[in-house]
């Protein structure tokens, strides 16, 4: 089997050409998240860092910038009353550097993920309650 290596083409474009070329047909199979829930993670994430000085001052946890799907660490809870996100930020570089965060964001975005339902808390780092 002889491949040539396509000249500009996308990734999606790139692996439908590799698995043409083996004999495998159709798309691969991806986890699909909804579409209100890429929105309310954005939504809120953007709602923090302007809450907390702008992305010169403040950056949100990495997981805020993730899919909003279940394995999201910053996703507290995603039902029909829509989405609360807990999250960590800090100075630019925070994480990377393993400083401490400085702030604390927790926010309950509606269910279409276009609304900022409540601002639960936005202070400094709370207690990590322990589990029952």
């Amino acid at each position: 089997m002889r491949f040539v290596r396509p000249l500009a083409m996308g990734s999606a474009a790139l692996v439908a050409a590799v698995l043409a070329s083996s004999g495998i047909t159709g798309t691969p199979a991806r986890a699909q998240v909804p579409f209100s829930a890429v929105r309310a993670l954005n939504l809120a994430r953007n709602l923090a860092v302007q809450q907390n000085g702008g992305l010169s001052l403040y950056r949100p946890a990495q997981c805020m910038f993730q899919t909003a799907d279940a394995g999201n660490e910053c996703l507290v809870s995603m039902d029909e009353d829509g989405f609360v996100f807990r999250f960590l930020g800090g100075i630019p570089g925070w994480e990377q550097f393993q400083m401490p965060a400085s702030v604390e964001t927790e926010v309950r975005i509606s269910a279409d993920g276009r609304t900022v339902e409540e601002v639960l808390y936005n202070g400094p780092p709370r207690p990590v309650q322990p589990v029952d």
